[in-house]
C-alpha cells in the first residue's frame, strides 16, 4: 500500500520569501519540503519537524539548515505560510500569534 501524499501549496508570502533566497538555499528548502512534508508532515520523532502549542489551527515548522518553513495542514494539503531565516523566526511567530489574537477579539 502506497503512503498518502499531501499536496504542497505555497501562499503569496512564502513565494515571496523563496524568491528572495539565494538559489542554493531555495533549492535546499524546496527539496526538504518535498522530502519531509509530502508524505508525512506531522512531527512524530522527526527532529526537523515541530508542532507549536497555542495556535489554532495548529502551526508547524520544518527546519532546513538556517531556514525555517512554517506551515499548516488542511485535509490532504500542506500550506506553506512563510520561509524565514532562523534569526527572524521568533518575530514571525509573534506576529502570527498577535494577528490570531486580534482576529479572535473582533466582534
Amino acid at each position: 500500500m502506497q503512503a498518502k501524499r499531501f499536496k504542497i501549496l505555497l501562499n503569496a508570502a512564502a513565494k515571496r520569501d523563496l524568491m528572495t533566497l539565494e538559489s542554493e538555499q531555495a533549492l535546499q528548502i524546496a527539496q526538504d519540503i518535498r522530502a519531509y512534508l509530502e508524505v508525512n508532515p506531522i512531527p512524530f520523532g522527526k527532529p526537523r519537524l515541530k508542532k507549536f502549542l497555542g495556535f489554532d489551527p495548529p502551526l508547524y515548522r520544518l527546519r532546513s539548515g538556517d531556514l525555517r518553513a512554517f506551515y499548516r495542514i488542511a485535509e490532504d494539503k500542506v500550506i506553506i505560510l512563510a520561509v524565514r531565516p532562523k534569526k527572524d523566526s521568533e518575530r514571525f511567530l509573534k506576529r502570527i500569534h498577535e494577528e490570531r489574537a486580534a482576529y479572535k477579539r473582533r466582534p
